[in-house]
């Protein structure tokens, strides 16, 4: 059954407890992307001696990681054996859980007074640990939404239709923190408003344009920043309802 993006009822929005900040938990909360990037690209180069596969990896990077492995794949005529994608995940994801947190995010968090979920393309084991490593999961609690519960990982919108109903939201009431074409692409999907962070260590210049082309509203860098972002945005969805 196709997955209901548009179709739930909005209700007026009266105060803070209706609006929610939603975070991608990779490149947003924890600086995990470069080193998960770093990861793949010499799992591939060690079984693919001569291909070039860092640039294939990472205009794929904010997918699931099998994602990532398969459209490497293919794009380079190679094949995996048996076991190598589980192995290769396996490997990426104990290398990322032990990425600092994003520079600044803690205070920005401690800042914002919304409810405040995270939403993942990666499963609920990782981003506990990660979040539980770095100090932020007292900011989520159980607020966390991954790919393993939902049945389309990003850019499908699922994830984030699912963290809207675990919050009692209408997905016009959430923005949106997401570092990633893919991530973008799900959340306004969702029918939410999104904010690109372009501060972590793997984005480039190119991937400033390519999150607005995708449908963020605004592209920031420093999370000194989010909180008045956040604001902002809670005074014109109050304006507006």
């Amino acid at each position: 059954m196709p997955t209901q993006t548009t179709t739930q009822s909005r209700t007026p929005i009266r105060g803070d407890a209706q609006l929610a900040l939603i975070c991608d938990c990779d490149g947003v909360l924890i600086d995990s992307e470069s080193v998960a990037a770093a990861m793949l690209v010499r799992e591939l180069e060690a079984r693919w001696p001569d291909a070039d596969v860092a640039p294939v990896v990472m205009p794929l990077l904010g997918l699931r990681i099998e994602r990532v492995l398969e459209g490497t794949a293919a794009q380079l005529g190679k094949q995996f054996a048996d076991g190598d994608i589980g192995a290769i995940r396996a490997k990426v994801e104990a290398a990322a859980v032990q990425a600092p947190m994003v520079n600044g995010i803690g205070d920005a968090l401690a800042t914002i007074t919304l409810t405040k979920a995270c939403a993942s393309n990666s499963f609920r084991p990782y981003v506990e640990a990660a979040l539980a490593r770095t100090g932020l999961a007292k900011f989520f609690g159980d607020r966390l939404f991954c790919a393993d519960a939902v049945p389309r990982p990003k850019p499908a919108p699922d994830v984030y239709l699912a963290a809207a109903r675990g919050l009692n939201v209408t997905p016009d009431a959430c923005l949106v923190i997401e570092d990633s074409v893919t991530g973008v692409t799900a959340a306004t999907a969702a029918g939410m408003t999104v904010i690109g962070f372009a501060g972590a260590g793997h984005v480039s210049g190119a991937q400033i344009g390519a999150l607005r082309e995708a449908g963020a509203r605004h592209v920031f860098d420093d999370m000194r920043q989010l909180p008045e972002l956040v604001a902002q945005w809670m005074q014109q969805v109050k304006a507006a309802s």
